[in-house]
Formats: structure tokens, C-alpha cells, sequence
């Protein structure tokens, strides 16, 4: 029997277009490997009609940022009834906006039932300092949060992008207006010290597998730049275990709780396919950052390298992904 023909769709006009595109171009090269015809597809004014002439098996949605991760490409699908690989629209909505994180866990979960915690934090959309003279209450922000240092990223977009680290009020300014130039409503976070994880989940609610984590462990800030520059981060996956807790058993333990996290994270978003969970283990406590429904599958992204590390090939997991896309239809 033939297998399921498959578009990959990568792209976009994003910030994360050429992540997008690295990330399509392997899942293109995976599939194909496994036996799929494969159709590529960006992004574009072109794509409606291209699916319509093409009439796909399954959509690959290998998009980073906008139009994927916010759920416009799989609401498309949906509309035009093609079964695709990921998330919900519905979720994608959800998990796109960082600042959701709190309010979706605290609905899922009363505390003592979940292992999930996750930084203080609080969001301003730019019409706040436009319209509103939010800058005069630059000084407050600081203690709503922990004080110094502090998180500045954009709401919405990728988990590294426009990221600052706040070390002191003079900074706080350019922060913000850095953040608020990739999406409109800055996110101001307490900032987590700790061992820094990553930790993908394939499956379905409820029948999920957890794929090892992955220790970052960047020689300076991690975002955008550190992730394009191959000696500003080492990466260790399965995490170390002497990372965590100089006692075997201790790490074995917190490495569990970490895993655990990840898994209630997928599940009270209700996230299906594949995500990826990024949190800070504190020494105490698991503090979760951000989730992303579209991770990357890059050369140099985490997802591929728990893959690994768990004994599987991205040939392996793509094609499961794609069977259960096939087998679920609409």
C-alpha cells in the first residue's frame, strides 16, 4: 500500500521564516527518506491553490512564528479538510501567547496536584506606554516580579526572540521597546536561575512519550544570536545528571519531575502530535517557560537532538506522526 502523500509547508513571512525553512527542508529530506511522496510548499499567496491542485494525504506543518504557531495555517487545513501534523488551531491560539501560560495551568491543576510552577510575571501591550503613560511606572515594574534581574521578551513569537536580560533600571526602557518591536504587548518576568531544560513530547493526551531532556547550558544570554553561534551554548542531552543534584538518586528523581512537568504542560493545553516544553529547574522547583506546538527541527534545534538521544531517527518519529495524522483524518 502506498504511502500517504505529505506537503510540508515552511516559510512564511515571519521573523522565523529561514528557521522555518531549515526546519521544512529536514522534514522534506525525512520523509522522502521514509517513503513518502513528498510535496514542499511555502508559505504564500500561492498556498490555497497549491493544496487544492495537490490534494495531500497530510499537511507537515514546519512553521516557526506567525501563520503557524498562531494556528492560521492549521485553521486553513482544516477549512480546506486536509489532516495535518500538530496542534489544534484552538491551542495554537492558546500556546502563541506566553502570558496565557499561568491562567491555562492554574484551571488545569490545583497546586498540590501538579509539579508545574512558573515565574511571576505580568504582560503590557504597547498601547499602554502609547496611550495610557505606562513609562512613568517603569519603577514599579521591577518589584511585581522579584526585582532585579528581569525577563523582557514578546508575548508572542519565538521563545528566544527579542529576549533581554534586565540587570538594572537604566535597561528596563530599551527592553521593553525591544520586545514591542516584535509583537505588541511586551511579557516582564521574574528571571529564573537554574539549570535551563528542554523537553519534547510526541503523542496524543493521555498517551504520550517523553523524549530526554536537554541541558542548555549558554556562556551568556541564550537567545536568537546565542542559538546561531555554535560556541555560545553546549548542549548535553540526556541532561546530566550531576547538573541536577550531586546524588544520583536525587537527579534521577528531579529529571522525573522535569519529564512530569513537560507531560501536564502538553496535556492542559491539550496539545496533540509534538511540543516542546522549555523550563528552569530552580533547585526546588520546576519553573515552566514557554511552550512551542511547532518546535524547531533544524540541524541545531533541541527536538532533534532528544530524538537521538532516545535511540530514534527523525525518519522514525516523522513517519509515526504522519501515519497518525493519516489515521485521524478530519
Amino acid at each position: 500500500m502506498a504511502k500517504p502523500s505529505v506537503a510540508v509547508i515552511m516559510g512564511g513571512s515571519s521573523f522565523e521564516r529561514a528557521f522555518s525553512l531549515k526546519s521544512g527542508r529536514n522534514v522534506v529530506d525525512a520523509l522522502r527518506a521514509a517513503g513518502h511522496d513528498v510535496i514542499p510548499l511555502d508559505a504564500d499567496e500561492n498556498l490555497v491553490n497549491t493544496l487544492r491542485d495537490e490534494r495531500p494525504d497530510v499537511a507537515f506543518v514546519a512553521l516557526h512564528g506567525a501563520g503557524g504557531e498562531d494556528g492560521a495555517v492549521p485553521s486553513l487545513l482544516e477549512f480546506l479538510h486536509i489532516p495535518y501534523v500538530g496542534s489544534e488551531p484552538p491551542v495554537c491560539r492558546t500556546t502563541w501567547s506566553k502570558p496565557e501560560l499561568p491562567f491555562v495551568l492554574r484551571r488545569a491543576f490545583r497546586p498540590e496536584d501538579s509539579v508545574v510552577r512558573w515565574p511571576a510575571q505580568f504582560a503590557l501591550p504597547a498601547g499602554a506606554f502609547r496611550n495610557l503613560g505606562a513609562a512613568q511606572a517603569l519603577d514599579l515594574m521591577p518589584e511585581e516580579v522579584g526585582g532585579f534581574p528581569l525577563a523582557v521578551k514578546p508575548a508572542c513569537g519565538g521563545s528566544a526572540m527579542g529576549l533581554s536580560k534586565v540587570e538594572g533600571p537604566d535597561q528596563l526602557g530599551e527592553a521593553l521597546m525591544a520586545a514591542l518591536a516584535f509583537d505588541d504587548t511586551a511579557l516582564v518576568q521574574e528571571w529564573v536561575p537554574g539549570v535551563e531544560l528542554s523537553v519534547t513530547v510526541i503523542g496524543e493526551p493521555g498517551d504520550e512519550d517523553v523524549l530526554p531532556p536537554v541541558e542548555i547550558a549558554a556562556k551568556g544570554l541564550f537567545d536568537t544570536d546565542a542559538r546561531m553561534t555554535p560556541d555560545a551554548v553546549d548542549y548535553y542531552c540526556p541532561v546530566r545528571p550531576e547538573s541536577l543534584s550531586s546524588d544520583p538518586s536525587e537527579a534521577a528523581a528531579i529529571r522525573s519531575q522535569c519529564e512530569r512537568a513537560a507531560i501536564e504542560v502538553f496535556r492542559a493545553f491539550g496539545c496533540r502530535d509534538m511540543a516542546r516544553v522549555d523550563m528552569v529547574w530552580d533547585g526546588a522547583e520546576v519553573k515552566v517557560l514557554d511552550l512551542k506546538v511547532f518546535p524547531g527541527l533544524t540541524d541545531t534545534s533541541l527536538v532533534p537532538m532528544a530524538i537521538e538521544a532516545a535511540g530514534l531517527t527523525m525518519e522514525e518519529v516523522l513517519e509515526r506522526l504522519v501515519a497518525t495524522a493519516h489515521e485521524r483524518g478530519m
